[in-house]
């Protein structure tokens, strides 16, 4: 039997996949894109959507034009090391043109993040705003039958599977019962989602991650890319030394005269893989999507590439929370808004405070992995008090006027009438917790944070509360009943991965270009080696590198 053929064969559909068939199919190639699951989006659907790009148009538009050299200073003073510079030199060559090549030429349109700074504010060259950009919410009918493909976003971080954009739209649901303006948007927002569920079983309102793969996938389909689902590749095929296309479990084959893009998502479900390079890997719990299994890193080991494993850590961190559902099913929660808000604090065992809870959430995993010894099990605890629990949430538990008790009869949310009564429900030493709250209450009634300065850059401010004052990320925690939420290590993606080049073309362990073979997203080892200078530097460097990969594929000019 004669194989199929196109130009470009992509495995996974997540940001990095569908941006190189996008890029690829618009400079003239036939592309097939095949995704194991039966829906696509990967862990990019799931999402908050930003995108790290640095000098982009959006930003520009609006008047932000900095010094283009400032991103690579300030990524040289944070990577040392591991600042690779042909590789970051072409993300950040390649970004803006990104940004403008999908605004001008598919559905994929941007919001710009034009008052979110990064995440190390002292460092020369960060940025104070301007370098993310956000997909544009759309409607997902516009997707048509397609609309079936697309990836549903986690339950843990919609309100009833509608998607809640951080900036405006967050804020205007949490001040809903304090603003008629507010009151009014939620409203009708909730009605819009009530009749797309009644309607399309779904919310077509789409947001986030959604809206960003939604957006990604019309352009794909208009530009006549053929997205298969559930299709698992065995292996990739090469001659001459040079990839040429895949095979299947059932021995048939698909050519490709341009090559083969690896964007399978890493492998945060790899077990064997995860065991020799997390820490305290038993104990950690991934957000990525359960396919995520390490496809790309054994396809691209298979054919001759080297794992480049000498990152600073080996997975985008974020603090999580497990989550018991009233139907028997457990989820995890990321904890990316709450921990900057003015009245929480996240202890250890001892009840001490062991981190700058402001800063990224990459950060307060990293810091607990330090400080908690290797006997002892990888937990902390977020403690807030009654008025912080209402007016932002904690965790999955929403702000008012939502019910909390539910959760505390799960034993997801454990409360006290007093810190000692709260500490003994967590397991926490009661005396450690009382001299803590009792210390951070003397400095907070002030506005400070002696131990950890809380609030003293702009990106801790953003994380914040601006109507709280005199510091937007610190108030005391005074008003019980007091509550706490247990955390435990999670990450988002892996940042170990196949080594890549400059044009996203997968390298031998000496250094040399498999042919045809490229690799994007987290198949490919994280580009800022395994730092996180800011938020939306995961699907910043998937966006551009699949635009890389595709153009390169597709022998466009760079």
């Amino acid at each position: 039997m004669m194989a199929e053929q196109y130009d470009l064969i992509v495995i996974g559909s997540g940001a990095s996949g569908l941006a190189a068939a996008v890029t690829a199919a618009w400079h003239g190639l036939s592309v097939v894109v095949l995704e194991k699951s039966e829906v696509v989006g990967g862990t990019s659907a799931w999402s908050g959507g930003w995108i790290w790009a640095p000098c982009n148009p959006v930003a520009q538009r609006a008047g932000i034009v900095e010094d283009v050299s400032a991103p690579e200073h300030y990524l040289k003073s944070l990577l040392g090391p591991h600042f690779d510079a042909p590789r970051i030199k072409a993300f950040l060559d390649a970004a803006p043109q990104m940004v403008g090549f999908f605004e001008t030429n598919t559905a994929l349109t941007f919001d710009g993040g034009l008052a979110i700074p990064d995440t190390y504010g002292t460092l020369p060259g960060a940025g104070t705003g301007g370098r993310s950009v956000i997909a544009q919410p759309y409607d997902g009918r516009e997707l048509g039958t397609a609309i079936k493909l697309l990836r549903n976003p986690l339950r843990e971080t919609t309100f009833f599977g509608m998607t809640i954009q951080a900036g405006p739209d967050l804020r205007s649901f949490m001040s809903v019962t304090r603003s008629v303006r507010a009151f009014a948007y939620v409203t009708k927002r909730v009605l819009r989602h009530m009749r797309d569920l009644a309607l399309h079983r779904r919310g077509m309102d789409l947001r986030n991650g959604s809206a960003l793969i939604a957006r990604l996938l019309r352009s794909a389909l208009d530009l006549g890319v053929d997205v298969r689902t559930s299709v698992t590749v065995q292996s990739v095929l090469k001659e001459n030394g040079a990839a040429f296309g895949v095979s299947f479990s059932d021995g048939t084959e698909l050519h490709a005269k341009r090559g083969v893009v690896l964007a399978c998502g890493g492998y945060p479900h790899e077990t064997e893989r995860r065991k020799d390079t997390f820490p305290r890997d038993a104990e950690h719990r991934s957000l990525a999507v359960p396919s995520a299994t390490g496809d790309g890193l054994r396809l691209g080991e298979t054919a001759g590439a080297h794992i480049a494993s000498q990152t600073k850590g080996p997975a985008a961190f974020c603090p999580v929370s497990s989550v018991p559902w009233s139907d028997g099913q457990t989820g995890l929660f990321p904890h990316i808004i709450e921990r900057g808000k003015p009245g929480v604090i996240g202890v250890l065992s001892n009840g001490k405070r062991f981190c700058n809870e402001g800063l990224g959430y990459h950060d307060y995993v990293e810091a607990m992995l330090e400080n908690i010894p290797a006997d002892s099990p990888a937990r902390s605890w977020l403690v807030c008090d009654h008025r912080f629990l209402r007016r932002y949430g904690l965790g999955v538990v929403r702000p008012q006027p939502v019910p909390w008790q539910h959760w505390k009869r799960r034993g997801y949310l454990k409360t006290g009438r007093t810190i000692a009564d709260l500490a003994k429900s967590c397991g926490i030493d009661p005396d450690g917790l009382t001299a803590t709250i009792t210390c951070w209450n003397e400095a907070a009634s002030k506005g400070n944070d002696p131990e950890f300065g809380r609030g003293t850059t702009p990106y801790m401010q953003l994380q914040g509360d601006p109507a709280h004052s005199p510091n937007p990320c610190v108030a005391p925690i005074l008003k019980p009943p007091f509550h706490a939420v247990e955390v435990i290590p999670g990450s988002f993606g892996t940042f170990a991965g196949l080594a890549t080049n400059a044009h996203a073309q997968v390298l031998t362990k000496g250094g040399a270009p498999i042919q045809g073979l490229y690799a994007v997203g987290t198949d490919s080892a994280s580009v800022f080696g395994g730092f996180y200078p800011a938020g939306g530097i995961n699907l910043g460097p998937a966006l551009t590198f699949g635009f890389i990969a595709g153009r390169h594929a597709a022998g466009a000019n760079q």
